[in-house]
């Protein structure tokens, strides 16, 4: 009996272990440097709105310096704010559904599409 009640209970823990990795604390990018400064906010901007365009985010101007970026996914979806100038950007969770956004953690592979989005956009600024 002890035994049946220990496997159980270790198939239980192994599980939730499991369960548990597939989520991680949000990924933000802060003040992060471009390669080289751009031109004027509106290149950056441009630059922005084509590296993630490259990564199937879609992209929209929310004024001067601001972007919103959505990202759809089957049935999830990702939603952030991109703050820039010429020379420095960030990149902000703002709202998610069916990710696991519980406040702080977020399903890992949000994380992984915000890290790609952040070299897409590293790797076009340094062609202005």
């Amino acid at each position: 009996m002890y035994r049946n009640v220990a496997r159980i209970f270790f198939v239980l823990l192994i599980a939730g272990g499991l369960a548990a990795c597939r989520t991680a604390p949000v990924y933000n990018v802060e003040n992060a440097l471009f390669s080289k400064e751009a031109p004027s906010v509106q290149t950056a901007g441009d630059m922005i709105k084509a590296a993630g365009a490259s990564l199937g985010w879609q992209m929209a101007d929310d004024g001067p310096g601001h972007i919103v970026g959505r990202l759809p996914i089957r049935t999830h979806l990702a939603v952030i704010d991109i703050t820039f100038d010429t020379t420095r950007y960030s990149i902000m969770y703002k709202d998610s559904n069916n990710l696991k956004y519980d406040g702080s953690q977020i399903h890992s592979n949000y994380n992984g599409w915000i890290q790609n989005l952040q070299n897409a956009i590293t790797a076009r600024s340094s062609v202005y």
